[in-house]
């Protein structure tokens, strides 16, 4: 193609600085032109703040993503919370159970199984790489309108600028203004469920282990934090949510207390809280000529697995691959052939990932005492399967 490639990723979350950044310094960099776009005011991380509410579960592989990009070392520098084990139980048993899941970092022969991050703290490292190459961060710019043209989209902003674009990147989340504006529908799976979160502080050591206890109104995962306290993530019907959301300190630490079955001891609430609705979501299509939709934008899952900010990256990773094997072999990156390769190599796997986390809530959820029992079962083959076992966890890690 002639000129450089005009690359806007509407988008500054986690996901779109991550395409950004991996555009911005991949070898074909010089052909491109970056801008990102986001509604928001631009995200400021200090670690003298207080740990914020939203985390997520980074796992090794996404990591090294990060570490690629020269962005990993001062996130684990400043604030991370690694965890080496992992524990997940049915609330009809105990965590130190044979029908038990557990899992070690020792077992695979790595240091830690992931770690917890606050979202602004990976966002702050993305945009301070960002900010020493030729890419553009417009904040604050709220689209418009989207409008397609020969081989390009024209992005209009709410301020009255227009951006030429030969390749849109949908990266702005579950509810996508570029998705919606280009008509690609999305099917949804509406769970029941609304994702109470918290912090916490636990009268035993959490011994940097992820817990998880499966509860018939949904899952309660806790997740270490490194100054001891814990990220409290309880999927729980939207009735006791908003009862959480209204409850006192000493009321809510005792609920909380009785749904992990006091694994950690005592729990004393130690920040603030939030509410989500939660809905699986899936874009019938990812991309279009000239346009393509990364993480929250193309998928949404249950968050019991802590998988939805490692797929969007693995999006992110893909993307950016086939954009600069696209310039590579002197391609239009926005044509949709290109575009096609991202599409077949992520739409299946998230979709994968979708159904399984879908078919697992709904497994933990029901009363059957028959399918309690399978369950049970279920779980302990799991922990001999050898092969199966090391196999799954390796994937989930994304070192498989």
């Amino acid at each position: 193609m002639k000129g450089p490639c005009r690359v806007v990723v509407v988008g500054g979350g986690v996901t779109g600085l991550m395409l950004a950044t991996l555009l911005a310094k991949s070898p074909q960099s010089a052909a491109l032109e970056i801008t990102v776009l986001d509604a928001a005011s631009r995200p400021v991380f200090s670690a003298d703040d207080e740990v914020a509410l939203r985390v997520s579960a980074i796992s090794t592989g996404t990591a090294a993503l990060f570490d690629s990009v020269g962005a990993w070392e001062y996130t684990a520098a400043t604030r991370v919370s690694p965890y080496s084990s992992m524990r997940v139980w049915d609330e009809s048993d105990t965590p130190d159970s044979s029908g038990a899941l557990q899992f070690g970092a020792d077992e695979f022969a790595i240091e830690q199984l992931g770690f917890i991050v606050e979202n602004v703290l990976l966002q702050d490292v993305l945009l301070y790489q960002l900010d020493r190459t030729d890419a553009v961060l417009k904040f604050d710019s709220p689209l418009r309108a989207l409008r397609r043209k020969a081989r390009c989209y024209d992005v209009e902003l709410q301020s009255g600028e227009t951006l030429t674009a030969d390749l849109i990147v949908g990266a702005d989340g579950a509810r996508s203004f570029v998705r919606s504006a280009a008509g690609i529908e999305a099917r949804e799976w509406p769970y029941e469920q609304t994702a109470f979160v918290t912090h916490l502080r636990p009268e035993k050591p959490h011994e940097a282990t992820a817990w998880q206890r499966f509860l018939r109104d949904g899952p309660l995962g806790i997740l270490p934090l490194n100054d001891g306290r814990v990220s409290v993530v309880w999927s729980t019907t939207p009735a006791r949510a908003q009862e959480a959301l209204a409850a006192s300190d000493d009321e809510l630490g005792a609920s909380l207390g009785d749904a992990s079955d006091y694994v950690l001891g005592r729990l004393d609430v130690a920040g603030p809280r939030g509410a989500f609705p939660l809905c699986a979501r899936h874009a019938t299509q990812y991309v279009l000529p000239n346009l393509a939709l990364i993480g929250d934008a193309a998928h949404a899952i249950h968050p019991l697995a802590g998988q939805g900010a490692n797929l969007g990256l693995q999006d992110a990773a893909e993307l950016a691959a086939r954009i600069t094997e696209a310039l590579e072999e002197g391609l239009h990156p926005g044509d949709r052939p290109v575009l096609r390769r991202y599409e077949r190599a992520r739409k299946g796997a998230n979709a994968t990932m979708l159904h399984f986390m879908t078919g697992l809530n709904s497994l933990f959820a029901t009363d059957s005492k028959l399918v309690g029992e399978l369950r049970s079962v279920g779980m302990r083959a799991f922990n001999r399967s050898g092969p199966i076992r090391e196999r799954a966890v390796k994937v989930a890690l994304g070192v498989g």
